[in-house]
């Protein structure tokens, strides 16, 4: 079958989690243009669930996402540091949150970590942190939606999109399709995707993000949490025996398949050293990925008032995967005109509308 209800461009994450929502409700199509779903961001993550990563504005999809992540979830745990001179910081922190209902409190960080060096004195504890099982959640979802009758095509680059008698024919390098509605989940390839159909593109852009994998000496401290600077130049976390640290790098670039920079696997590592006194002993491996934004580092999820059957779902930067639940729920039920599921039925979706961007 050619036809369908809705089409989806992307199965990173963002993409399979919205397909495993729609699927008993209406015929899905997925396009992937890589072999493998996941391959670009998905495949990349070193994801972890922080409430507060992302702001107060995207903390609300982050909590109501929690149920939809508890299988995939271990606990972690989270410090956001800083020296004595950013103090101003902390405590801003801790206001940003005030009353959200995220548990943090103010502690010193050299109590928790052993060999922190003493400059690094001030801290906020964010005991809900933990991992996620990125891939174990991305299979789940693409898993659901196959069984709920969704259709997965690989190897699927958009090449076209027209709108035609209220339908888009849809040309990719597997064959030709038609859905009434396209979904725009194509990460750091949203805006190409826009382009494809005609589409004025909203400003997403990607940002490389490196991250290494490092051997120390002496090990990490069984029971390390990860550990963040509180003014965003880096963040590591343990990963069994082994450390994953990245200078939190923001590099803005095309989309493409990204590689990491050797200047900046330096720069992460020389940041490392002064945060602890272990001795870095081996990097076992590097990569990159991308990250992607809107102009106000908002999601996006909503029709374009401008392209009828158009449908955003792009922008989620490094906080897709953690707030992928709820954002599937909520973008479902813009897509298919029912009452939003009671876990997203407070959060405003006209927040995170396209309309804001066309201003």
């Amino acid at each position: 079958m050619s036809r369908y209800d809705i089409a989806i461009a992307g199965a990173g994450i963002a993409g399979a989690s919205l397909a495993a929502e729609l699927a008993p409700h209406a015929r899905v199509l997925i396009l992937e243009m890589e072999a493998q779903p996941g391959y670009h961001s998905t495949g990349r993550s070193a994801a972890f669930w922080s409430e507060t990563y992302g702001g107060p504005l995207i903390q609300p999809l982050t909590t109501a996402s929690e149920p939809g992540l508890a299988p995939f979830l271990e606990p972690l745990g989270s410090l956001h540091i800083g020296r004595m001179e950013e103090a101003a910081k902390i405590e801003g922190f801790l206001a940003e949150f005030e009353g959200s209902g995220v548990e943090l409190t103010a502690c010193d960080p050299r109590e928790r970590i052993t060999g922190l060096r003493d400059e690094w004195a001030l801290a906020v504890w964010e005991p809900s942190c933990a991992y996620i099982d990125v891939g174990g959640l991305h299979q789940d979802c693409l898993a659901r939606a196959r069984r709920a009758g969704a259709a997965l095509v690989t190897s699927a680059e958009l090449r076209s999109a027209a709108r035609v008698d209220g339908r888009w024919k849809l040309g990719t390098a597997a064959g030709d399709f038609e859905a009434d509605v396209l979904v725009d989940a194509a990460g750091a390839w949203a805006d190409a995707v826009a382009l494809h159909a005609g589409v004025k593109p909203i400003g997403i852009q990607p940002y490389r993000r490196t991250i290494m994998q490092l051997r120390t000496e002496p090990a990490a401290p069984v029971g390390l949490p990860h550990v963040g600077h509180i003014a965003g130049t880096f963040y590591f976390k343990p990963e069994g025996d082994r450390l994953w640290l990245s200078p939190h790098d923001e590099i803005p670039s095309p989309p493409c398949d990204a590689q990491p920079e050797e200047i900046d696997v330096a720069i992460a590592i020389d940041r490392f050293e002064a945060v602890v006194d272990w001795r870095v002993a081996g990097l076992d491996r590097k990569w990159a990925g991308l990250r992607s934004f809107a102009p106000d580092r908002l999601p996006v999820y909503g029709f374009d008032a401008d392209a009828p059957g158009f449908f955003w779902c792009a922008g989620q930067g490094g906080f897709g995967i953690q707030t992928a639940p709820a954002a599937a729920k909520l973008a479902a039920a813009m897509l298919l005109g029912t009452a939003p599921d009671p876990l997203v039925a407070s959060i405003d979706p006209d927040a995170y509308s396209a309309t804001r961007l066309r201003r």
